[in-house]
């Protein structure tokens, strides 16, 4: 089945799901041949396996790149360790990472939110076209994070740029056989701007997240410089443009969905389940990566230790086993006790809490203003990547 899946296939990336399909009904685990990789697409396959650490081991990268942590010129993140270094690490970050922490951001998540709509509303008076996902979508992660991060105004100009190199690198799918020496530079500032900053609040505590971090202590442990400046990596690269594509996912689906756009609209109570069903049904992150510490049998196929696997979320996520007949079909009243958008397991996404609230309060905002609002998907550009899935340009319909 090599040319049914072939993750560097524009026609593949366009539209994975045709090949998703296939794979799950013939074959569940998949060997890929260059790069060499193994892959599974059911869902119960991939939650057993990404609740499995101790078979399925993240410490060797999470894509299907041999050394990709070498290459980038990094000591493993949180996201690259196992238990039980992986537990202590997150229980810490954890302490100053808290749900309220990140609740306390809503009211200027909001006032961001409507300027960005005034903003389109602008363009669109001026006879331009706004785009969804540049104009709207895609800078709300990036003003959270600065927020919560504690980036001073007189930095935001060096910011913006760092979390622009650090997606497109994320987006490329660390596709580290192109990898650019602006991302690496990229990398080298942003750490040692945040090496300074760590610097400052461990002398003088602010009311930021890097403070609390600096003060986070469990069991008498406390967080090194390195493992707070690895969990600023994470959250900038990792949760920037996947907030975004989130939002921008989540209107072109209901614009798909008319009846059920009106129904949203008039209804916002409905919108934190909806976010999980449009994460489920177009999911920012389609794959990541473990490897085997040991020989695994899955459905009579033996994976030998040592091999990298291919977690294919976004197969996974419309499995007819789990999601029933109606599994490709957006519902925003759908019942999901269990997805995989946020991965699952000890790797469950730490920062899912920060991306649902962004993701409502742009919905909320989005969808109050103008229940229409629309995309025009003949005139979008979508990322290419392996991994992740999403937009470069996404015009918008319906707004001014």
């Amino acid at each position: 089945m090599a040319d049914v899946y072939d993750p560097f296939d524009p026609a593949f990336q366009a539209d994975p799901y045709p090949a998703y399909r296939r794979l799950r009904d013939e074959e569940p685990v998949h060997r890929h041949e260059d790069p060499p990789f193994w892959a599974l697409s059911r869902f119960e396959d991939i939650w057993a396996a990404t609740r499995d650490a101790e078979t399925f081991s993240s410490a060797q990268g999470l894509t299907f790149y041999p050394d990709e942590i070498g290459t980038l010129g990094l000591a493993p993140t949180i996201v690259m360790l196992d238990p039980p270094r992986h537990t202590a690490l997150r229980r810490l970050v954890s302490h100053g990472f808290t749900p309220r922490r990140t609740a306390a951001l809503e009211d200027r998540l909001r006032e961001f939110v409507r300027e960005s709509i005034a903003a389109m509303e602008r363009k669109a008076a001026d006879g331009e076209t706004p785009d969804l996902h540049r104009d709207f979508a895609s800078p709300l992660p990036t003003f959270a994070l600065a927020h919560l991060l504690g980036v001073p105004d007189e930095v935001r100009e060096r910011f913006d740029p760092w979390v622009s190199a650090l997606t497109t690198l994320q987006d490329d799918g660390l596709d580290l056989r192109s990898l650019t020496d602006g991302a690496v530079e990229a990398v080298a500032e942003m750490f040692a701007h945040f090496t300074e900053v760590i610097e400052r609040r461990r002398a003088e505590p602010s009311d930021d997240l890097i403070s609390a971090l600096t003060v986070a202590e469990v069991d008498g442990e406390r967080l090194t410089d390195w493992d707070i400046l690895g969990f600023c990596f994470v959250i900038v690269a990792g949760g920037n443009d996947t907030t975004g594509n989130l939002i921008s996912h989540a209107v072109a689906l209901l614009d798909g969905d008319h009846a059920q756009r009106e129904r949203l609209a008039g209804d916002p109570s409905l919108i934190p389940n909806a976010l999980l069903e449009f994460l489920r049904l177009e999911g920012s992150v389609q794959a990541l990566g473990r490897t085997t510490t040991r020989p695994v049998t899955i459905h009579g196929t033996e994976i030998p230790e040592g091999q990298k696997v291919m977690m294919l979320f976004g197969a996974a996520n419309r499995d007819e086993r789990e999601f029933g007949p109606s599994a490709d079909e957006l519902d925003i009243t759908r019942e999901i006790p269990r997805h995989l958008g946020f991965s699952s397991g000890v790797h469950f996404c730490i920062g899912s809490h920060l991306a649902k609230l962004q993701a409502r309060v742009a919905l909320e905002e989005l969808l109050s203003a103008y229940p229409h609002v629309g995309v025009d998907l003949e005139n979008a550009e979508r990322i290419s990547s392996p991994f992740s899935r999403g937009w470069k340009s996404l015009p918008a319909t319906g707004i001014g």
